[in-house]
């Protein structure tokens, strides 16, 4: 595995496996890898010749009231992982590399952006899209390989690739939980103990959620205030939002029906867990 940190190096050594006739899988991430993130290098190293990992903190997609430096960093445990799963290079470029001087161009993204987790981040999808299509441009994959864990990222990230014709397949891969339910995150590790005990309801919303679905509810009201109530109930959480869309467009819904996510967001002391469940309902 070798690390590369310079655009010109990366683009240098991908163009040469791709003379060869190799495919790219690229798994774009801001490090502190966890189970999520060896999934996606597995789903890579399955479905490509060689696997990208990229690791870069992008300062784009931070808020004004969100802390940048914070943002948990790893380098040397990250190294250790993607050598033991297969990742063949690892792309780990500074902020000055890949901003070297301010952006004469950036990416506004003009659907998709003001629900769920964008409504409350202005401005953080346009961070992510305008990065990711620099990354793109420097690994030129063949496939690049997201989790399901952030649904609305995988909806803009598929807007991206169409409206530009950006030849990359993009393959989501479903949420890795935990035991206990939980989805796996980077920011789990700032639960508290007791937050920690209560962080699996929000799973098991969404599952009795699916369960009422299932049952014939077709009021998305309904589904809402019943994952609300078990929150309320079960948790010392403040929820965020609890939304249910249609998927990938995310467009409001007034009968559930055909291709639906329900997303949820919910802040405990010191992090703030999303969660989601997209189902076909015929």
């Amino acid at each position: 595995m070798k690390v590369i940190t310079t655009i010109d190096e990366m683009q240098e050594t991908i163009l040469k496996d791709k003379k060869i006739g190799k495919s790219v899988g690229f798994v774009p991430t801001m490090g502190f890898l966890h189970e999520g993130h060896l999934s996606l290098i597995k789903k890579a190293r399955g479905e490509t010749d060689i696997v990208v990992l990229s690791i870069f903190v992008n300062p784009l997609q931070f808020g004004p009231n969100e802390d940048l430096s914070s943002y948990p960093r790893d380098f040397e445990r990250d190294h250790k992982l993607a050598e033991n799963n297969g990742v063949d290079y690892i792309f780990y470029p500074s902020v000055e590399e890949i901003y070297p001087e301010p952006l004469t161009v950036t990416v506004k993204v003009n659907a998709r952006t003001d629900v769920l987790c964008g409504r409350s981040r202005p401005g953080h999808f346009d961070g992510v899209a305008t990065v990711l299509t620099k990354l793109f441009n420097i690994v030129q994959p063949t496939k690049a390989f997201f989790g399901m864990k952030d649904a609305q990222q995988i909806a803009i990230v598929e807007g991206l690739v169409n409206d530009f014709h950006i030849p990359i397949e993009i393959i989501p891969i479903e949420i890795v939980r935990e035991s206990d339910g939980l989805a796996k995150s980077s920011r789990n590790v700032n639960l508290l103990t007791i937050e920690r005990d209560q962080a699996p309801v929000l799973f098991e919303s969404l599952q009795g959620a699916k369960a009422l679905i299932e049952n014939g509810e077709k009021n998305p009201n309904i589904v809402i205030s019943y994952i609300r109530e078990m929150i309320l109930d079960k948790t010392n959480g403040n929820i965020d939002y609890i939304e249910i869309y249609s998927y990938p467009k995310l467009l409001e819904l007034t009968q559930l029906e055909g291709k639906i996510i329900i997303a949820l967001a919910v802040k405990f002391s010191k992090v703030r867990l999303i969660d989601n469940l997209v189902l076909n309902i015929q």
